[in-house]
């Protein structure tokens, strides 16, 4: 990730030429450039050693003018006030383009998980729990998780904020819980999932043949996972994926099964047997159909985008492409599905899971799959649809296609007082 790059100042940039596309009202333009709130918390935690340690971690709640907000929380040491205000934006536009009842949120906490123990963390994260539990809530703002935090950190704030709000459990407060906590089935795959339909969609619109399709995966966790499985399963042929620790390549083809086993028992796809070690900036910029960023933000920039030579571009990451690389790769004639199009798959299924929360209610995870598959499908028609009507690349599409349904939102309901 380039550190040089203020995430928060791409979102700026992206809400400003949507708005130029859209005649957007500069007072609509200004609420929408600055999150509702925006909490800054100071996390002391008891060490495993019996000393303090003072975290810091933040909620950015963006705008809640189509529902309660939406996002997910993470734990990294790179963690910035900004990256969380822009990642909130980001949400909320994921939200509106998938068409669900929510606005954006997220968190996250400034520490390195990789080197905490597993009662360390749960210290931090009930602590955290603890801190925001005045502002979220099932009807207010819904967490999930996201970098470094899964069902394990999820069952816990579940856990603080029904013990402190009345001590009975309240599991529509929290998206992504292990199953036997009011889980969805189809919700670990969704993100990987969303985003095959959506490759699936664009390949039909770029008249590609999945099964000629080569595809690049820069990111082996969850999402990269089961986007490379599921779009092996189309046909496809993946030929190289990476993590924060190697990347690997094989022109003949990688089974995307054995990878996730390499991976479980060594921590990482490097030194996968048959493959050949190549560097970031080679998986980036190989010869592929698909190339799947599914890592971190700002990985293509206006230094490499025009070396890129997929056809197709699916942003499983957040914010994986800045707006310079963005013109470079349209003017290249690479489609880009953007990442709040193409990773909405969990969102979608969080808002599905949280639906089945307030019920007391639970659906078969092909119910799950098929109802994801009609929502991320028809996303991404909307947004094609923009795309084309506005003669614009797939992110400003997007962008246009969710502030136009915000702006409407907060319209119909007014300033008000």
């Amino acid at each position: 990730m380039s550190e040089s790059i203020n995430p928060f100042e791409v979102a700026l940039k992206q809400l400003e030429t949507a708005a130029k596309y859209l005649d957007l009202d500069s007072g609509y333009h200004q609420i929408l450039a600055n999150p509702k709130r925006v909490l800054t918390v100071s996390l002391p935690v008891k060490m495993d050693d019996g000393s303090i340690r003072v975290f810091t971690g933040f909620r950015s709640q963006h705008n809640d003018a189509r529902g309660p907000c939406k996002g997910g929380i993470r734990y990294h040491p790179g963690v910035t006030i900004d990256e969380v205000k822009a990642l909130s934006m980001w949400m909320t536009w994921k939200c509106a383009i998938a068409d669900i009842p929510y606005g954006g949120g997220k968190g996250g906490i400034i520490c390195d998980p990789k080197h905490m123990s597993v009662g360390e963390t749960e210290r931090l994260t009930r602590r955290y729990a603890y801190m925001i539990s005045d502002i979220i809530g099932p009807l207010t703002d819904i967490p999930a998780p996201d970098v470094y935090t899964g069902g394990k950190e999820m069952a816990w704030i579940m856990d603080t904020y029904s013990i402190v709000k009345g001590n009975f459990v309240q599991p529509e407060v929290i998206t992504g819980k292990p199953l036997p906590l009011g889980g969805s089935l189809g919700r670990n795959e969704a993100t990987g999932r969303g985003l095959a339909f959506t490759v699936r969609e664009a390949a039909k619109k770029l008249h590609i043949n999945m099964h000629d399709a080569t595809v690049s995966v820069q990111g082996f966790g969850n999402a990269g996972q089961f986007a490379s499985k599921l779009v092996q399963d189309q046909g496809a042929t993946v030929i190289a994926a990476s993590d924060s620790k190697g990347a690997v390549f094989n022109r003949e083809g990688i089974s995307v099964d054995a990878l996730v086993k390499h991976k479980q028992e060594t921590g990482s796809v490097a030194s996968f047997p048959g493959s050949k070690s190549i560097s970031n900036d080679e998986l980036l910029e190989m010869d592929c159909t698909i190339l799947i960023p599914a890592a971190l933000e700002n990985q293509i920039t206006d230094s490499n985008a025009k070396n890129i030579k997929a056809k197709l571009v699916a942003e499983a990451a957040n914010g994986p492409t800045t707006p310079e690389a963005d013109d470079i790769l349209y003017k290249n004639e690479i489609m880009v599905i953007p990442d709040i199009l193409a990773n909405g798959g969990g969102v979608t299924v969080s808002y599905f899971e949280w639906l089945q929360n307030l019920r007391r209610e639970y659906w078969t995870e092909e119910e799950v799959n098929n109802r994801l598959d009609k929502n991320i499908t028809k996303a991404f028609l909307d947004v094609y649809d923009t795309h084309q009507k506005f003669n614009i690349d797939m992110r400003k599409a997007g962008n246009v296609l969710a502030i136009n349904r915000v702006v409407e939102a907060m319209k119909l309901r007014g300033i008000w007082p």
